[in-house]
């Protein structure tokens, strides 16, 4: 991205992009004859995960087809690979789907709307962001029972709100689109766990953490962790002690003043996590810290890094570090900045990130929401998705490719709806193969995980 040309030069730089590829074209999508097979990307990405919670990585795939898309990135993204792009580079969320996003909220600052996941995150062509997204509403829409006609007004209400977000913002100074946040006031009333009104099944099992305060408890004076598992279990004392010390390490990717108020804090729990369905098996873990009392408490997220499943397609982004990669993400496309992101090289040369564990409200009732509730967080999504866009690339070119009518609202609408049956295709082809023993899948999404041996230090 060129930042020292004329707005009207960046707009038309936007405009030619249409020859590159037209936006109507982006409805296309037919799976090529030689496309990969969807298992057999998922068995790849098994290498260097924990042998013993693949299963339950599988088995929380197999709950929906919707759950399937959400823990398939590397699928998306290979197939996305396969038809030309627009050009228009952005920070890449790498993983934008409906459960990616929520209402984050700390005591001590204003309730944000944003991405939360940044995993696979990685510059590369805007719509595949888009994409992903439109496709996760569809099929999201489709397994809670809605029918076509709904799911379309769902994945058209996320589309529009991302293009709109982007054009207005195309008309901001700098500094007025940097810090733009989005109006949560559009989003929807909680539903209860379970069957939601329009739903047509059960809501999967939790794969996210309790809310904070559920997560610890003090007895005899002192807070400590309280198992969830397979969530959250606490750490053993080998992976507590390395733990501790990469942790110290972590500072040095800080700045003074931070550091400062970081050295405030001391460790007190560490707890190992098994949350979410694409990074199951990445070793994972929550970092309890105490201030001036028990009462001050601070969770630091500690998660390996690994390539993006964007590389394989893009090429190395600019980060040769992963945890590096991952925090650089952050700060370009969540909206609220993370005081204590960081990274560090752990053990056996492994890469980490770091990051702050606030409160997420919003994503948990989704596969229970109706029509309408759907279509309104829907637009939250795309709105959000766009601010992060127009802020990490060219947000005049961006809007100007973009355009003021629907042309590539109802394209990748009907790419959406296509890819949707595409989904459910793939998670048959799962199904059939976790039939077949390979691979395995654990009993059930929820329940009891494996008793694990020490993680850091394992290879």
């Amino acid at each position: 991205m060129t930042l020292h040309r004329s707005a009207e030069e960046r707009a038309r730089a936007g405009r030619a992009a249409r020859k590159r590829l037209s936006r109507s074209s982006h409805a296309a999508w037919i799976p090529s004859a030689d496309r990969p097979d969807p298992v057999s990307i998922l068995r790849r990405q098994d290498a260097g995960r924990i042998p013993e919670l693949l299963p339950l990585r599988y088995a929380r795939m197999a709950a929906s087809p919707a759950a399937f898309l959400r823990g398939a990135p590397a699928v998306t993204a290979a197939d996305l690979a396969a038809v030309p792009h627009s050009g228009l580079v952005v920070q890449l969320c790498g993983d934008a789907h409906l459960l990616n996003f929520g209402l984050y909220a700390s005591p001590e600052r204003p309730r944000v709307f944003d991405i939360g996941d940044l995993d696979e995150t990685l510059p590369g062509p805007f719509e595949w962001d888009v994409k992903r997204l439109a496709a996760s509403v569809a099929v999201t829409a489709l397994d809670n029972g809605h029918d076509g006609r709904a799911a379309r007004r769902s994945v058209l209400a996320s589309v529009l709100a991302y293009r709109r977000m982007v054009r207005r913002l195309a008309g901001l100074g700098e500094l007025a689109a940097w810090y733009e946040r989005v109006d949560i006031r559009g989003m929807p009333s909680p539903l209860p766990h379970g069957r939601g009104a329009g739903s047509g099944r059960s809501a999967p099992p939790d794969t996210e953490l309790p809310p904070l305060g559920r997560l610890t408890e003090v007895v005899a004076g002192r807070r400590r962790f309280v198992p969830h598992p397979p969530l959250l279990e606490p750490a053993g004392d080998t992976d507590r002690s390395v733990l501790l010390k990469v942790f110290a390490d972590h500072r040095s990717t800080l700045g003074g003043e931070r550091r400062r108020l970081l050295d405030r804090f001391h460790a007190v729990g560490v707890a190992r996590t098994a949350t979410g369905v694409a990074g199951v098996g990445i070793r994972g873990f929550v970092v309890l810290l105490e201030g001036r009392d028990v009462d001050d408490v601070l969770f630091l997220r500690f998660a390996q890094a690994r390539a993006s499943v964007l590389e394989a397609h893009l090429g190395p982004g600019p980060h040769p570090h992963a945890g590096r990669r991952v925090v650089a993400g952050r700060r370009l496309l969540q909206a609220e900045e993370d005081l204590f992101a960081g990274w560090v090289t752990g053990p056996l040369g492994r890469h980490f990130s770091w990051h702050r564990l606030r409160d997420v409200r919003g994503p948990a009732e989704v596969p229970a929401m109706a029509p309408g509730p759907l279509r309104r967080y829907a637009a939250l999504c795309g709105a959000a998705l766009g601010r992060g866009h127009a802020r990490s690339g060219d947000r005049i070119a961006l809007a100007a490719y973009l355009g003021g009518g629907d042309v590539f609202d109802r394209a990748v609408c009907d790419f959406a709806m296509r890819y949707a049956d595409r989904a459910s295709a793939d998670h048959a082809a799962l199904l059939a193969a976790l039939a077949a023993g390979t691979p395995t899948a654990a009993a059930g999404p929820g329940g009891p995980g494996p008793a694990l041996p020490d993680l850091l230090t394992r290879r």
